[in-house]
């Protein structure tokens, strides 16, 4: 999830040396197309890390005599749209009807399907063009083989609707009468293959349900919670309370002796959260009478030297060290000291956000069937591959032989990036010999989760007597150890406004600790859209300046700012066109200038690039007198290229980050005391509830530049315009997540 991206231009320089499509008859008569890419070198993918390079794409076609088409989704369905969206891609080059299209999700296997993940939005742009060629290669195919049947000039045959046609003759042949006979000729290549015009999509652009919606809506079997295998039982796992503890003794003959208990025994792992770790595993013929079982659980642990850890501590701490120079500079413009002190207006402020948890609605599971030194597992993840590795390293078998079927998963927002979960099922499958279904239960899910990373931000900004920016500072206090910062705790050096701002200072310090963290729904870009532009929205005030004409001054001429990062991403350069594009349709839709609201009541403004997504939002907000927030509407703009391909889950997409980021304002942080996990169900960490979910108005606009992805660029804004909201209804500061109605109440 970190910002790892593969140009364009680079993966289309590499399929074109490389890429190869396998032609074989299928079944019965059909036509089987094996499209691959093959691995992109790392050293091209500059930009590439084990969680993010993309290193192959795959797709696989059936064609069958009776005209249905069935497309192998390659990826995880985390509930991005992707299961639909990939064969969209395919059906639309094919040219056939939607309705003559099957789905089916594809196992894990790299030598077909090249790296399959969910995560960082990269699913559109990545696939974008290469499942595109995919359908198009088979539609030349069947063309071929109807040009060669009636001896006729391919380039006087036209296809629609799964038909090829001849136009002078009028003769007319099914994808099904043809696919045998297209299985006999030689591929073409795949870069040299015509794609249609957008003008001529019949299924891209169109609103398409999610193949899984009937399934999910009446409750049918599809999730990793859901899988059953004969003679399967049920394990729960009990782990430290307390990071990197580890275990003593536990009562394991006590837990024995309990009716319904398969067996009971203690795991011996490690301290690395990502992998195996100490624990007692508790396996009953069902998940009720494990768990019951586990309330009788006594165990003695070796809680370490995390057992110290507080929430209250990281953030005495990070005051103290905002006392003093930064430890690293991570940029320097200008004078920031002369600026200020000759700056109209100086602001000064800290903020802070929590550390937060996934919250996925199923909670981590998996289950696995452990026997002849090989490994079958069935699991809700975003990362197959590495839970493969991963199984593999932990049971000291080869990769080889761990099959991975992947469910589609409650949720998933990086949480499912990680695989320890997979490595607990697998190894006390190996113990039982059955297969084993593993499921924590809520309290688990959150206290042993990689959280999203706290952080603190102590600003001081200066602006001159015409209301213009001319110098900022940041100390930015995170997390890590030694000098390297935590996963997914960085703050990146071009972080606006940086280059807008003539004098500008952004430091670093890193506080110890020992809180597991990961990527969470727009990792890094989640917290540090609520810093920078809550507190831009503070200068804009202290200019005297309307915010969202402040922001526009600052954004300045339309240009392409080259992306700062040590990859050079070409993808990542800042378009301040195409933001100053989003941030004016945002204000026009949402009569920012004009509307007229009752006391109480405020709209704040906020953008944010993130993931290749240009998002400006604006929110409504109402404060009763006993400091409660209720969020009466969301305007939302956004820039994500050419072509929305499914506007109905692209909707969906915008809508459900702009809520989870509003539910996560409103209601959510993960406290740390003694080494652990404060919180444990949703009445502490509280997802936004119904009744609290205010309309989302989307306004998607379309730009010459490449499909981008959706699942996380639209929730960064969401939350400095909710803080900024607040300010605009009560005249008082959001600095501090979550939101605190105290803190608002009327006196």
């Amino acid at each position: 999830m970190r910002a790892n991206l593969l140009s364009a231009s680079m993966l289309q320089r590499s399929t074109s040396r490389r890429g190869f499509l396998k032609v074989s008859a299928a079944v019965g008569g059909g036509l089987l197309l094996h499209a691959t890419f093959p691995p992109l070198a790392r050293a091209a993918a500059a930009s590439s890390s084990p969680d993010e390079s993309a290193s192959a794409i795959n797709a696989y076609v059936r064609i069958a005599p009776d005209g249905i088409v069935t497309i192998m989704s390659k990826n995880p369905e985390i509930g991005q749209g992707i299961k639909t969206m990939l064969p969209m891609l395919i059906a639309e080059e094919l040219d056939v009807d939607w309705a003559n299209v099957r789905i089916e999700q594809a196992m894990l296997d790299p030598a077909k399907y090249g790296r399959q993940f969910a995560g960082g939005s990269m699913a559109t742009p990545l696939n974008w063009e290469p499942m595109r060629r995919v359908g198009a290669a088979g539609r030349q195919m069947l063309v071929a083989a109807a040009a060669e049947t009636w001896g006729v000039p391919a380039a006087e045959c036209r296809t629609a609707s799964g038909i090829v046609s001849h136009s002078a003759s009028g003769r007319k042949l099914r994808y099904g009468a043809l696919a045998a006979k297209a299985a006999s000729l030689p591929a073409p290549d795949m870069m040299r293959v015509a794609l249609k015009d957008s003008k001529d999509f019949k299924i891209i652009g169109q609103p398409i349900h999610g193949i899984d919606s009937p399934l999910v809506v009446t409750g049918k079997p599809l999730f990793g919670i859901d899988v059953k295998l004969p003679g399967m039982l049920h394990a729960v796992f009990e782990k430290c309370p307390v990071f990197g503890g580890r275990i003593v003794s536990a009562n394991i003959d006590a837990i024995k002796a309990l009716p319904g208990i398969h067996d009971a025994f203690i795991v011996k792992g490690g301290t690395d959260p990502h992998g195996l770790v100490d624990g007692v595993a508790i396996v009953a013929e069902s998940w009720w009478t494990a768990n019951r079982a586990r309330e009788t659980l006594k165990v003695v642990w070796d809680e370490g030297v995390t057992a110290s850890d507080s929430s209250v501590e990281f953030a005495r701490r990070a005051a103290e060290l905002a006392k003093s120079a930064p430890a690293q500079s991570l940029r320097r413009d200008g004078d920031v000291d002369t600026a200020l002190a000759g700056a109209a207006h100086v602001v000064e402020a800290a903020y802070a956000y929590p550390f937060l948890a996934h919250i996925s609605l199923e909670p981590q599971n998996c289950t696995a069937h452990v026997h002849d030194g090989k490994a079958e597992l069935w699991a809700p993840t975003q990362n197959p591959g590495p839970g493969a590795e991963l199984v593999a390293s932990t049971l000291g078998i080869a990769v080889s032989d761990v099959t991975v079927r992947m469910t589609r998963c409650g949720g998933g927002f990086g949480r499912r990036l990680r695989s320890d979960f997979m490595a607990e099922a697998a190894s006390i499958s190996r113990v039982t010999g059955t297969p084993v279904k593993l499921l924590w239960n809520r309290q688990d899910d959150i206290q042993h989760d990689f959280y999203r990373p706290a952080g603190f931000h102590f600003f001081k900004g200066g602006v001159d007597a015409s209301g213009k920016l001319i110098a900022l500072r940041d100390h930015f206090v995170t997390f890590g150890q030694g000098d390297q910062v935590a996963d997914s705790a960085t703050m990146d050096p071009g972080e606006f406004p940086a280059r807008f701002v003539e004098h500008l200072d952004y430091g670093m310090s890193i506080l110890p600790f020992g809180v597991p963290t990961g990527p969470l729904r727009a990792p890094r870009s989640n917290a540090m859209a609520f810093a920078f532009q809550a507190f831009i929205d503070e200068l804009a005030h202290a200019a005297g300046r309307d915010p969202v004409e402040f922001r526009l001054a600052l954004l300045g001429e339309p240009r392409a700012l080259p992306d700062l990062s040590p990859q050079k991403n070409p993808l990542r350069s800042f378009d301040t066109g195409r933001m100053r594009a989003v941030l004016e349709r945002v204000a026009q839709k949402s009569d920012w200038a004009k509307r007229n609201l009752p006391k109480g009541s405020g709209m704040g403004v906020a953008f944010y690039f993130s993931h290749l997504g240009y998002f400006a939002e604006v929110v409504q907000a109402t404060v009763a007198p006993s400091g409660s927030v209720k969020v009466d509407k969301v305007w939302i703009a956004a820039d994500v290229g050419s072509q929305i391909i499914n506007p109905s889950n692209a909707e969906n997409q915008v809508q459900g980050a702009a809520l989870d980021g509003i539910g996560a304002a409103l209601g959510q942080a993960i406290t740390i005391e003694r080494g652990r996990t404060v919180e444990s169900n949703f009445d502490t960490v509280k997802p936004l509830r119904i009744d609290q979910a205010p309309p989302v108005e989307v306004h998607f606009l379309t730009t010459d530049h490449p499909p981008t992805g959706l699942g996380e660029p639209a929730l960064p804004p969401v939350i400095p315009a909710l803080c900024n909201a607040i300010f605009a209804a009560t005249g008082k500061r959001i600095r501090k997540l979550p939101i605190d109605p105290a803190e608002l109440k009327q006196a």
